[in-house]
């Protein structure tokens, strides 16, 4: 199933939603940031606005349900509300959870909840890779339903002002991320994501494939495998592999072997050598270079580099 693999991934890539910022405003308004993370979230709880980031050929209008996210941007403005005069400018401070402009009440003026995504290098680069740079969830699609929930929790959290709250939007943040990523993939067409590992995991034929790999890393898997198992002939299982996932079978798997091998270097106290054959690598140095070649450092210099950080 999908969402197997998806588990898989986020528990390897250290996902951590963080919500930046919750505002009510009334009135003509508009806000604008620059965007220092590689996701960017921005839900429009209550009210509309007009959202515009470098890439849009044309500004999207969010009604309230509507979600989007932003992949690789530097830049965003939103813009709502109404009234005569130039519009009231604003910026929410970092960690500012609840902010009130010009009198609004959350309860009846436009909600603004905007957030982010703390990733590893390998999850950046995974999840950037994986989603096109602007992904527009509406909420009248079936799929937001959940996403709905997970929105309003979060809301009720980042105003409610009760005892846990920084700790409970940590949690919704996070979940909240898995919801996008389910809504948008009921939305979108198999053909419209880029080539990716997210594509890869939507698309029938290669998931046999795929679920061997990630089943079992260390065995020393064959294009002849792996097309069997696709129920395909090894050129049609290696193009098709090629075109969907972004790269072959076999990089693909090294990719994932690596994943594996920067959770047991963080997370455990597995030697090396260990380590190695258990990804299937015939040698210690083997594996070391495939490491460094792959994340840019030596293990056990990645190792000391993230305890010593936690």
């Amino acid at each position: 199933m999908v969402i197997d693999h998806l588990s898989e991934v986020f528990d390897l890539i250290e996902v951590r939603g963080q919500i930046s910022g919750a505002v009510a405003v009334r009135g003509h308004w508009v806000t604008q940031s620059v965007i220092e993370n590689p996701l960017k979230l921005t839900m429009m709880v209550r009210g509309r606005c007009r959202l515009s980031t470098d890439g849009l050929d044309a500004p999207i209008d969010m009604e309230a349900g509507d979600v989007a996210v932003l992949t690789g941007r530097s830049w965003l403005r939103a813009e709502g509300g109404a009234g005569d005069g130039p519009p009231m400018e604003f910026t929410p401070e970092p960690g500012q959870y609840a902010v009130r402009v010009g009198g609004a009440d959350f309860a009846v003026d436009d909600v603004l909840l905007g957030g982010h995504v703390d990733l590893n290098p390998a999850g950046a680069a995974l999840l950037t890779q994986a989603l096109p740079p602007v992904a527009f969830i509406p909420a009248s699609h079936a799929a937001t339903h959940t996403l709905r929930a997970s929105v309003d929790r979060l809301v009720e959290e980042v105003t409610g002002e009760r005892m846990g709250a920084a700790f409970a939007v940590r949690q919704h943040a996070q979940l909240l991320l898995l919801e996008v990523l389910r809504a948008y993939l009921g939305l979108a067409e198999a053909a419209e994501l880029p080539p990716g590992w997210l594509r890869a995991m939507t698309d029938d034929r290669l998931r046999p494939a795929l679920t061997l790999m990630h089943g079992q890393p260390g065995r020393s898997w064959g294009l002849e495998e792996l097309a069997r198992a696709a129920a395909m002939s090894r050129t049609s299982f290696a193009v098709r592999f090629r075109s969907v996932a972004g790269m072959p079978p076999l990089a693909y798997l090294n990719s994932w072997r690596m994943l594996l091998a920067q959770r047991a270097l963080r997370d455990d106290d597995v030697r090396i050598g260990a380590l190695a054959a258990q990804l299937g690598y015939a040698s210690e140095s083997a594996f070391s270079t495939a490491f460094k070649r792959e994340v840019g450092e030596a293990p056990l210099r990645y190792r000391h580099r993230h305890r010593q950080a936690s």
